[in-house]
């Protein structure tokens, strides 16, 4: 009997690897004969680089860039050389994890790094990168990145603008003669689940800003510098379209992508789905083995596990899922090719002690161990 599981991480306790191994253990303690695959699984966010590296066997590298606040930090991406593949997070380079509290500020966070981190692949011979662009501090409409990697984002006086949000209230010229020219030739899938636009009262200064650190004050102003930016954008490149699902993603860093380095926006969970080659593993087991920190009804909704369901259903195969806990609407994943669900909580105990690594891996084991003994009763 061959089992895949396809499990996402378990945020803050368990990686996808560490909770496809822990339910490995499981099945094996009740079918000691199955083959079980762990296939590592990510919705495009974090992990997305750790899960396609281990699918791919790449490796990791790691790199000085320019950090959100101008601070240098360590970037790492995954790199698979006889692909010419590159793996990133955008939050490595510029994201708000990188930044304490008390000195978020979405004016002068930039992503510079990001585009340091790209021009880095491009010298080691990629020539395609898969991006997750989740969890930014920034709102700079990407134009840090776009300066890291040759463009001229100018002011009246033809000087370089100031990196954050800020410096789009002085742009008033943009210029390609000096990209990198390795771009011409490069193909980049961006992982987003965002559908926001880049301006207005659903964009990206609107929506996302307060949590950036952004006021009352400032988040006018960023949305009216990201939309002098898109129409300046649109005098060289007249298809820019900040209206476009997902432009106000990673703070307006999903339309620079789009519009200047000709990206697709994609789905998070079916994207790195196909990068691991989820499907031809499926295509050949027998049941199929998924979950995530918590099933709700969002998870039904384009993340990682209905991605999986929705694969394993293709081929008539049944799906089951295992997560921290469950929340009351969870049962609509029923409906979307999740035959039965199993929270893994064993005992009374906190949220920092369920969430415990070794705590959380064998409550994992155990619960699988016993939806596989159910398992094979009903075969019987």
């Amino acid at each position: 009997m061959k089992i895949v599981l396809a499990i996402d991480s378990f945020k803050g306790s368990l990686s996808t690897l560490e909770a496809g191994h822990a339910a490995a253990r499981g099945i094996l303690r009740a079918l000691p004969d199955a083959e079980t695959l762990v296939c590592p699984l990510a919705d495009g966010g974090e992990g997305t680089v750790e899960a396609i590296l281990s699918a791919l066997n790449g490796e990791r590298v790691e790199i000085p860039v320019t950090g959100p606040l101008g601070d240098p930090v360590l970037a790492t991406y995954g790199y698979i050389g006889e692909r010419g593949l590159a793996v990133m997070e955008m939050s490595s380079a510029a994201g708000i994890t990188l930044v304490s509290r008390e000195r978020l500020d979405p004016l002068k966070a930039t992503t510079f790094g990001v585009g340091e981190m790209i021009a880095h692949a491009l010298s080691q011979g990629c020539r395609e990168i898969l991006m997750g662009i989740g969890g930014s501090a920034t709102n700079d409409g990407g134009a840090g990145m776009l300066q890291a990697l040759g463009f001229s984002l100018l002011d009246e006086r033809g000087e370089e603008i100031p990196r954050g949000a800020a410096g789009l209230e002085r742009l008033s010229e943009i210029r390609a003669d000096g990209v990198h020219p390795a771009l011409a030739a490069c193909r980049f899938r961006i992982a987003c689940d965002v559908t926001n636009p880049l301006c207005g009262p659903t964009g990206c200064s609107a929506v996302f800003g307060p949590q950036k650190g952004a006021t009352a004050l400032t988040v006018p102003r960023m949305d009216a510098a990201l939309r002098r930016f898109a129409a300046l954008t649109r005098r060289i490149l007249p298809a820019a379209d900040e209206n476009k699902a997902g432009a106000g993603a990673a703070g307006g860093l999903g339309f620079a992508l789009a519009s200047y380095l000709g990206a697709t926006l994609e789905k998070g969970a079916p994207l790195v789905c196909e990068a691991v080659g989820l499907e031809e593993r499926i295509a050949t087991a027998d049941l199929v083995l998924t979950g995530e920190g918590r099933l709700d009804s969002q998870s039904a909704m384009g993340k990682a596990p209905a991605g999986v369901a929705a694969i394993a259903k293709k081929y008539g195969l049944p799906v089951l899922g295992f997560s921290g806990c469950v929340t009351e609407d969870a049962g609509v994943l029923n409906s979307h090719g999740i035959d039965a669900f199993f929270p893994i909580l064993r005992t009374p105990c906190t949220v920092e002690e369920a969430m415990e690594k070794d705590t959380a891996a064998r409550n994992l084991e155990a619960t699988v161990e016993q939806a596989m003994r159910l398992w094979l009763c009903a075969k019987a």
